[in-house]
Formats: C-alpha cells, structure tokens, sequence
C-alpha cells in the first residue's frame, strides 16, 4: 500500500504513523483544502500512490474522484456522518471507515481484504437523460434524435417526457397528448401495479420504420404537474429500465428545491421528477445553445447539475452552432470557453441545421427520419454511437430477442406491430 494522507495536520501524523506501523508506505500528508483546489493530481503525489486516504468528505468532488480514477488511485473515506456516508456512495466509492478506524482496517480496505463480489444480476436498460438550462436549447429536439438513433442501432427505447413546465415530445413528433403516458406510469408504479403488459397499454409507438421506440408523452396540463412526483419517477424508472434497452428521457431546465425554502411540509416539489431523473441516470446530455447567452446559462447550471448527480457521466452537446453569435472558430471559441469556466473538455457539436428542423417540424416526424442525410441527423447519429457503452455497441443489422414480465419483444426486424399489451408478426 503506497498511500497519501489527507486529514487535519494533527490527524494526519498520527494516522500517517499508524500505517508505517503497518507496513504501508506514506508518501505524504496533505491539506484536504488543497484537494479541492485546481488540478487534484498536480496538488499531490497521487500520481506516485494507489491509495488516498481521506478524512472528511468535504473536500470530496467530482474533479477528485475523476482525477483518482484516471490515476488508478483507490479513495478510501473515514468518516461518521450519514452525510458523508451518502457522498461517498453518491460517487461510487467503497463504504467508509470510522474515523477512529485501526490502521490494520484501514490497509485491509485497501488490499481489498473482506470485499464480498455482488451476485450477477440481469443486465438493465440504461437512463439516458437529457437536460438544459432555460431558453430553449433543444432538449426535446435531442431527446427525439437520439432515441430514434439508438433504435435504428438495434435498442428498445422508451423515450420519457418528464418535462413538468413545457412538456412537448408529443406535439414535436405528431403524437395525442391524451394518452395516459408517463402520468399514468407513475401512478401505477406508486402501488407496485406496473409492469411490461401495463408499460404497452399507457405507451404510444412512434411508429419508425422498425417500430422500436415506445412514447410515455407527458402532461398534458402543466397544472397536473404533481402526478410526476420525485418517488413516483423513481418507481417507474426502475420498472421501465427493466421494460427497455435505453430509457432517454427528456426533462426541464430548472433544477431548485426552492418549494423546501418556504415549507417543511412533505408536500409535491414541481421539480421533483427532473430531479429524481437525474439522479437514476446512467448518462447525463447537457444541451447548450450556441450564443453567448445560451453557453452562459449552461456554465451558470452545470456546477448545480454536478452537485446533483456527482459522478454520473455528463456530456455536454453545443446545439444550433453556427459562426454567427460566436466569430471566426465557433467550435475553438466554445471548446476555450467551457474549459475556462467550467472545466469541460469534452464536448460534441450539432450544427445549425434550420432546413431540416423545420421540415420536421412540419411533418410532425424526427428530423432522422425525414431528413435522414441532413447535417443535423448525421452530428446526432455519431452522438449516439459515441453513447453507447463500449461493450454493448451492436450492428444496426444484428437481431436481439429479449422476454421481459412474459411479453417477448423482437428487435431490430421491420414490420412488426403491437396490439394492446401484445406484439406480434403479421
């Protein structure tokens, strides 16, 4: 065990002596505070260590624990608070020590001793969500793109609209906004009463060319806003992720608890499904238009968004990106801007494709599938493919059978159709 020290000056002598007593090997004990500040790896010696020992979560960021898992660097926490407990498992890391944890518990913990490997469990769908701050950047538009993308690459797709202010996708894709959809869904997830046959029955078929993407619209009224409910989203996402290869979800901009502000009650929060959203998800798109007011309001929401959902992978995707509101380089301007501001490095583009859009707009159908060629179809289709994990990318032309609740679901062949909770070929 090769192991940096981060605790209170008088903590971090006396556990860094307890480990050489143990035989561990202490490079150095540091400051947490200097943990949290700039770049974590250039701080420390962590590029030297294999463990991190660190007392307190407070200095515990999603910055640290990327740097640790680039690094190969094992984050060991001692600490008691439930909070801190909670963090810890927020970011994925291994159950906490006590902070009065022998030096022996400590060094075991690291060596991995007394880990117990989890049973295999059956793989589940991801949860794709999709979130932007205020002023339109294209969620729903995105929201649509991609799972028609993740369909045509051989997936079962729900396609959630969780959007408590200004739900759409139903409008955007020519759909009733009177079926049950998602509303329904949670309220039969509240009383253990949904499952696959229930799912085919509150869902719409986007009716693709593959018929592979099922639609859960969202409210048709805003002022049914507290059907969504933060436990309620919880349940059914944990049944519909069971139901579906990929749930992509699309979901508003606002990210306050402020109803907590002014009431203690335990009553409904209007945000309550975003948020419950973001924290069940697999994969996190961060939509951004591309004006200087659009990538402003992203770097104002994306530390908020982090603080949310901690370790959980973010892209971000810059909508709409023309040279015009940006000069000369529009990608090198943005790129420099939100790794200046916010830290991102990552990012992909989709150009301003105004034909396209509107001629799906106009035909109340997925700019993939009515302007298949299009700039804007092409930028979400390589989107897609880069989302998907590298070990389950499949062949548009591969054939997958999945049984799920007893309903059996062919994916990938043309010509299927649905009747009620059945599916079957004609």
């Amino acid at each position: 065990m090769i192991a940096i020290v981060a605790a209170a000056a008088a903590d971090a002598e006396r556990i860094a002596e307890d480990l050489r007593d143990e035989g561990a090997t202490v490079l150095e004990t540091v400051d947490p505070a200097i943990l949290s500040e700039g770049d974590p790896g250039g701080a420390t010696s962590l590029r030297d260590a294999d463990t991190l020992v660190l007392a307190g979560a407070g200095s515990l960021t999603a910055a640290l624990v990327a740097e640790c898992d680039r690094l190969g660097v094992r984050i060991l926490l001692l600490v008691d608070r439930e909070a801190d407990v909670r963090a810890a498992r927020a970011f994925g890391l291994a159950e906490p020590l006590p902070p009065d944890a022998p030096a022996w518990r400590i060094v075991a913990a690291a060596r991995g001793a007394g880990i117990e490997v989890a049973p295999e469990v059956p793989a589940q769908g991801r949860v794709l969500v999709v979130w932007g701050p205020e002023g339109a950047p294209g969620r729903t538009t995105l929201a649509i793109e991609l799972a028609l993308e993740h369909a045509r690459l051989g997936a079962h797709v729900a396609l959630l609209d969780a959007d408590s202010h200004a739900p759409s996708i139903a409008i955007a894709v020519g759909l009733a906004d009177e079926s049950p959809g998602l509303a329904a869904a949670c309220r039969q997830a509240e009383f253990g009463l949904l499952d696959a046959g229930e799912l085919l029955r509150v869902s719409v078929p986007l009716a693709d060319a593959d018929g592979r993407v099922d639609v859960l619209t969202g409210i048709n009224r805003v002022s049914r806003w507290p059907e969504l409910s933060g436990p309620r989203m919880t349940a059914a996402l944990a049944v519909i992720r069971e139901w579906a290869d990929v749930v992509i979800v699309d979901v508003s901009a606002s990210l306050e608890a402020d109803e907590e502000i002014v009431s203690d009650l335990d009553g409904p929060r209007r945000n309550a499904a975003t948020l419950a959203a973001l924290v069940a998800a697999d994969q996190i798109v961060a939509v951004a238009a591309a004006d200087p007011v659009g990538l402003a309001r992203l770097v104002r929401g994306y530390a908020e968004l982090r603080r949310i959902v901690g370790a959980t992978p973010v892209r971000v995707v810059v909508n709409r990106l023309r040279s015009g509101p940006l000069g000369l380089d529009p990608r090198g301007q943005v790129r420099r801007a939100l790794e200046r501001f916010s830290g991102v490095t990552d990012v992909s583009f989709v150009p301003d494709d105004r034909r396209a859009a509107d001629a799906a707009l106009l035909a109340a159908r997925p700019v993939g599938e009515v302007s298949p060629r299009s700039a804007l179809a092409q930028a979400v289709r390589r989107l897609a493919a880069e989302l998907q994990p590298r070990h389950t990318r499949r062949s548009g032309q591969e054939v997958a059978t999945r049984a799920r609740g007893g309903i059996r679901r062919r994916i990938g062949v043309t010509g299927v159709t649905r009747r009620g909770a059945e599916i079957v070929d004609p």
